[in-house]
């Protein structure tokens, strides 16, 4: 028995080694992809999401899938407590449902997602010193037993991974801040080459560049890039 458990150990440790070794990366999307291709490697699990907390908005957002999602990648959301992501958010708590998963009272279902009609599923907290940052959800078509030893492991990276996955949350922040406020600097440049060339007032610059933006399907910003590099180019 204490051989099988030796073995048993060191298994694990090799797992959450490699955990650690893959999602040392400062970029969000690397690092939550990296999740998803240990956790279905490990479970071969049909499907897998992680869903990340938003503080701002305090809503958990999903932002990887092993099945192509891309159109639903930060758009589905969901608050602390609802479904069963939620509330395995809230609580801090993984919830392993091995069949007819979408009849627990806390499931909540989402019509553009295939994967809500799975038997099985797991939800594992992603958790940090802080407390919880996000979700790792398991599914599988069919129904599944979810072995102790695989919640365990489960649970072990869910809490690995919370670490990087906060800073990793953090170092996007920033750059989406820098990003606006170069937004922000490009857009007033761009108002003020307009305003003073065809004589109109902020608010009706501002609209031009917008109404330019929607007929065209070009960002505000590449509107306003243009603006400037016309003045250069005439100068």
């Amino acid at each position: 028995m204490m051989k099988r458990d030796s073995i048993k150990l060191q298994k694990e440790l090799k797992i959450l080694f490699k955990v650690i070794r893959d999602v040392s990366s400062l970029e969000l999307e690397t690092v939550l992809k990296k999740i998803v291709s240990i956790v279905t490697n490990l479970t071969a699990a049909d499907s897998c999401f992680v869903y990340v907390l938003e503080r701002n908005t305090n809503e958990l957002v999903l932002r990887a899938s092993k099945n192509p999602h891309k159109t639903l990648l930060k758009r589905i959301t969901m608050k602390m407590g609802e479904g069963i992501t939620g509330w395995v958010a809230k609580e801090k708590k993984p919830v392993v449902l091995s069949e007819n998963a979408s009849d627990d009272p806390r499931f909540k279902f989402f019509k553009s997602l295939p994967e809500d009609r799975y038997q099985a599923f797991l939800s594992i907290p992603i958790v940090n010193k802080e407390g919880v940052v996000g979700v790792i959800n398991v599914q599988h078509k069919k129904k599944h037993h979810y072995s102790k030893d695989i919640i365990d492991v489960l649970v072990s990276i869910g809490t690995i991974v919370g670490g990087a996955v906060e800073n990793a949350m953090l170092v996007e922040q920033s750059l989406e801040l820098k990003d606006a406020l170069q937004t922000r600097k490009i857009l007033e440049k761009a108002k003020g080459i307009i305003m003073k060339n065809l004589k109109l007032t902020e608010e009706e610059t501002y609209r031009r560049l917008r109404n330019q933006s929607m007929n065209s399907g070009k960002s505000i910003r590449e509107i306003a890039e243009a603006v400037i590099l016309t003045e250069k180019l005439l100068m």
